[in-house]
């Protein structure tokens, strides 16, 4: 498995709620309900950072988190024509200057509440 960790900013004219409404209502959306994109997938999160102070690093808005299969995966979905779409669409909401990606092949499981996970 590949894992990609989006470390999201808002572009500068948007709130933090307008920055959210469109990710959450406008581009997840969009890729779930694109097949061309969706079938590359294995999950797709998306993560709100907290209001406040508890809300961790400053300047940064939310992080989304996309598991493939592959690197094939990525490659594939990133390769498909109905990409340039979510390019586009990210255009709307995201500071892409100041995106921080990260990628991880594999993960371990430190502490996991087994309740929770059947839940």
């Amino acid at each position: 498995m590949v894992t990609l960790h989006a470390f999201l900013v808002r572009r500068p004219d948007l709130t933090h709620e307008e920055f959210l409404e469109h990710w959450r209502d406008r581009h997840g959306p969009l890729i779930r309900d694109t097949p061309e994109l969706a079938r590359h997938l294995v999950r797709y999160e998306q993560h709100a950072r907290l209001p406040g102070a508890r809300g961790g690093t400053p300047g940064y808005d939310g992080v989304a988190v996309q598991v493939y299969r592959d690197w094939a995966g990525l490659a594939a979905m990133l390769a498909e024509p109905a990409a340039g779409m979510m390019v586009e669409d990210e255009a709307r909401f995201l500071d892409r200057d100041r995106l921080v990606v990260v990628f991880s092949e594999d993960h371990r499981v430190v502490v996991a509440d087994t309740k929770q996970l059947l839940m």
